[in-house]
């Protein structure tokens, strides 16, 4: 996995082979084959790996806020999106390779939908506790929105990742949809 993502970083997936993964691993091409069958088996492992991080950075930060208001459990959710286990330029070059691929290889089509569809629904659930269902779903998708943007504008943008850029946009964006439950 490590080895996928330095050759990612190095040289991009289209031009990324197995030869090169494996030998940045220090093991042999049929290893690689063996397990992962070939590069999108091993994109598909490697993006598992990401995803599984950012659950674990959500629920970890999740686990200190049992008792603490939605926003602060939004807020929470949004630093996990980015986290340096997410914003890694290594780990950023996967996730726009792993979404440019998802378009045409059904595995990761699968995986990028069990992605956003647990960050939907994540978001919603927190919404949900101070807005009614259709208000939270709302919510919930034009955040989902809004941390998808936000990272994609800056892992294209080449800069490093701005967290109070990022923190302002969102957490005004949160305080605006809670607001609405009380005008």
């Amino acid at each position: 996995i490590d080895a996928t993502l330095a050759t990612i970083n190095e040289v991009g997936l289209h031009y990324a082979t197995i030869s090169q993964i494996a030998k940045r691993a220090g093991v042999s091409t049929g290893i690689i084959s063996h397990y992962f069958g070939d590069k999108n088996g091993l994109l598909e492992a490697t993006m598992r790996d990401i995803t599984s991080k950012l659950q674990l950075a959500i629920l970890e930060r999740l686990k200190t806020l049992a008792g603490a208001s939605a926003e602060e459990r939004l807020s929470a959710i949004v630093d996990a999106n980015f986290d340096e286990t997410q914003v890694h330029p290594a780990v950023a070059k996967a996730w726009l390779d792993f979404w440019a691929s998802s378009l045409h290889q059904p595995g990761l089509h699968r995986l990028q939908k069990i992605s956003s569809r647990r960050l939907f629904s994540t978001l919603t659930a927190e919404f949900h506790k101070e807005l009614d269902k259709a208000p939270a779903r709302v919510a919930g998708y034009g955040l989902a929105a809004l941390i998808d943007g936000l990272w994609l504008r800056a892992a294209l943008s080449g800069d490093p990742f701005d967290p109070q850029m990022i923190k302002t946009i969102t957490r005004q964006f949160i305080r605006q949809q809670l607001a609405s439950t009380h005008s």
